[in-house]
């Protein structure tokens, strides 16, 4: 069972394949993904999500099926230790870890009981429960190489047991999958951060309001927005996709294309210490005429891919200079 079979629960209202560049981005669909550290973090198994500290020397991921790990990693002269799990993960089903932009901190999705003692968390949609299915934001200190323990984030942030996919802009907000006000469907969120506490997080529009997103990335100084997305609905695949901010708005998530958007699903968007470089999760294979097509990891499992966002980044800079 892949992540994006596993999440099909939160998968219920997102997209609109199809949406292009310009002429002036052309040249950024010859960008190629290249997979994560093959043979070492990438193997035998489902991965995904790879959030960085600021030097680059530490990655967290998560690891699973059915249930999910967090994973770390170390660069140590230029080659990544074999993954070890997290100190503070390993019990409970944890996923979805990013990492605070300065390092300080990552929150992660899990669904550890909310109360000491309490049972796993449980999910439920249209009227049914899910056992232990459940997923809220909780946010684990790191001090030098070592982790404090998880704390659950506030009520502020977790309304409901469909809690997921964060990612921390600069300013301390929060960005997420949480419940709309329905408390069934799921939508992209932000949270604002001020004076030690989360505001009440709000809807962020992308698009016409008729697509799924999933699993945002914000770049720290919250000037572009990378997603997943699909039309509500469609039974398409969930496909990368970047939205731009202005004074007017977020943009029309702008599809990465189809060098980028390989497999059945390409999610779990995080950017790298860099914030140019783009990591996520898909189960593509490499073309049967790449070298290392034969490479027991070329298995479609989920593994962790990257690619440069330059050449998006670098025409939308061109366009708004242009305009």
């Amino acid at each position: 069972m892949r992540h994006a079979a596993l999440r099909a629960l939160f998968v219920t209202a997102g997209l609109s394949s199809g949406v292009v560049w310009a002429a002036a981005v052309a040249a950024a669909t010859d960008s190629t993904p290249t997979v994560f550290a093959p043979g070492v973090i990438t193997g035998n198994a489902d991965d995904g999500a790879a959030a960085f500290t600021p030097d680059g020397n530490t990655v967290i991921f998560m690891r699973g099926t059915d249930s999910f790990t967090l994973m770390e990693s170390h660069r140590v002269q230029e080659r990544w230790t074999t993954p070890t799990p997290a100190a503070f993960s390993g019990r409970w089903r944890d996923l979805d870890p990013t990492m605070a932009p300065d390092g300080s901190f990552l929150v992660f999705a899990s669904n550890r009981p909310a109360k000491a003692d309490g049972p796993p968390i449980d999910a439920v949609s249209g009227g049914k429960r899910y056992r232990g299915l459940g997923m809220n934001l909780w946010r684990v200190d790191r001090h030098g190489d070592s982790w404090g323990t998880p704390i659950r984030l506030s009520d502020t942030i977790n309304t409901c047991a469909r809690t997921f996919a964060p990612s921390i802009a600069a300013d301390g907000s929060i960005y997420f999958i949480g419940c709309d006000p329905s408390g069934d469907a799921v939508r992209l969120l932000h949270a604002p951060y001020r004076n030690g506490h989360y505001g009440v997080p709000f809807a962020v529009p992308l698009g016409d309001g008729k697509l799924i997103v999933r699993d945002p990335a914000i770049a720290p100084d919250r000037s572009f927005l990378v997603v997943s997305v699909k039309p509500v609905g469609s039974h398409q695949p969930l496909r990368l996709a970047i939205s731009f901010h202005s004074a007017a708005g977020w943009s029309m998530p702008q599809d990465l294309g189809d060098a980028v958007n390989g497999g059945k699903h390409s999610m779990g968007a995080q950017l790298g210490p860099d914030h140019r470089t783009l990591y996520y999760y898909s189960d593509r294979r490499l073309a049967p005429s790449d070298p290392r097509a034969a490479a027991t990891w070329n298995n479609g499992d989920d593994h962790i891919w990257q690619v440069s966002l330059t050449p998006w980044l670098d025409a939308h800079a061109r366009l708004a200079h242009a305009r």
